[in-house]
């Protein structure tokens, strides 16, 4: 079965969105951690809102990024999106969870969630992420969207990784235990 691997950056004090930004330096390394999970997956996973930021972006792209992104299908999960043009794109508008229990079915590489703050927090409410993959960038935002907003109960996390990255930002890999 195919896991649900959520993928972000955000802040020293949580905050994945909002009206700052953190401003460490460019760091390849942390580019080249992020890209080695998107190689093998199977399939990513988005909201509308970045969806549609980064059907924008992605199929004019030519960084390391671009292929990845172009070439692993894509599912938005939506209600109100008509279409989905992003090439190797479909729009799941069922249930989140029973979306995503059949997705974790269908054969493949991993799921890559990539997080607005809605679909990410509704991600982590619902229990559905098998693992979080996370950036933390050097810096404290005060304000914003945090990653975990509104949880019904803790979640217990299990440390898998830990990177180092000259920038000062740190990759983790967590599992809920």
């Amino acid at each position: 079965m195919r896991k649900l691997v959520l993928q972000l950056g955000m802040s020293l004090d949580g905050i994945m969105a909002g009206p700052r930004r953190v401003t460490a330096p460019h760091d390849d390394e942390v580019d080249r951690w992020k890209i080695e999970a998107l190689r093998d997956a199977g399939a990513h996973l988005m909201g509308r809102t970045t969806y549609l930021e980064m059907a924008a972006h992605w199929p004019t792209a030519t960084s390391d990024y671009a292929a990845p992104m172009n070439d692993i299908p894509k599912v938005v999960f939506s209600k109100t999106l008509d279409q989905a043009d992003w090439p190797e794109s479909r729009i799941a508008r069922g249930d989140l969870t029973d979306e995503i229990a059949a997705l974790k079915q269908e054969p493949g590489g991993d799921l890559i969630a990539h997080g607005g703050p809605t679909f990410a927090q509704e991600l982590s409410r619902r229990c559905l992420v098998d693992l979080y993959r996370l950036v933390v960038l050097p810096g404290v935002l005060g304000a914003g969207s945090p990653l975990f907003a509104d949880l019904p109960d803790a979640i217990d996390l299990e440390l898998l990784a830990l990177k180092r990255f000259p920038s000062g930002a740190v990759g983790l890999v967590y599992q809920p235990r």
